[in-house]
């Protein structure tokens, strides 16, 4: 498959060869969270079109950056992969959201939140440096879906759906106070007392949280 060539000796050129074209970065966001079955990176990326996202998982395949695979019986399900030199983009992503989220305000008209880029963002936020010698486990409710946080000795693991066993559940009521909180508009004492979040467990660990993820 013909890919665009910038004709420069220059690595930023050849990565940019690779997942330069649109939705290709997003695509290996969402396949940070793990395997993912075709349908799954169409629910996370709601707007793509579908010979789109399957032209750019075959230019992904092509350039050695993800793989598919076929899950055992009973699934018998086709899942796209990262291969470890796909993973290893994770800290080019990071950094790149990191920039980026300094321009985010409120979600501009017809734009969505999905549970993937909710996962993205706390990746991109976490301060592994605010999180040493610590093990402490966050479920974030989002409403329409919920995201697990485990960190362990500045390790973060993230992941979908309720943690097994929780020292924080961070439950948002109204507006975006994870954002918030995230960002350093709000603190954590505005959120509990405008009532934009409710909490269960220790709510000083809301402290900890904030500390732990920020842009």
């Amino acid at each position: 498959m013909a890919t665009r060539e910038y004709k420069q000796f220059c690595g930023l050129a050849r990565a940019m060869e690779m997942v330069g074209e649109r939705w290709s970065m997003l695509i290996v966001r969402d396949l940070l969270n793990g395997p993912r079955r075709y349908t799954d990176l169409r629910k996370g990326l709601p707007a793509i079109p579908t010979n789109i996202l399957s032209t750019r998982l075959k230019q992904l395949e092509e350039a050695g950056l993800a793989t598919r695979r076929a899950l055992p019986h009973p699934d018998r399900a086709v899942v796209y992969e990262l291969t470890d030199y796909g993973r290893a983009l994770e800290p080019a992503l990071i950094a790149l959201g990191r920039w980026g989220a300094r321009t985010m305000t409120e979600p501009r008209p017809g734009e969505t939140i999905t549970a993937e880029a909710v996962a993205m963002s706390f990746r991109t936020a976490f301060r592994p440096a605010a999180a040493q010698h610590i093990a402490v486990g966050f479920e974030v409710r989002m409403g329409e879906f919920t995201i697990r946080l485990q960190i362990t000795d500045g390790v973060l693991a993230v992941g979908f759906g309720p943690h097994p066993a929780p020292d924080l559940v961070i439950e948002r009521l109204s507006g975006h106070p994870v954002r918030e909180l995230m960002s350093g508009t709000k603190s954590p004492e505005e959120a509990l007392a405008d009532g934009s979040v409710r909490v269960a467990g220790d709510p000083a660990l809301l402290d900890r949280f904030a500390a732990m993820f920020r842009f």
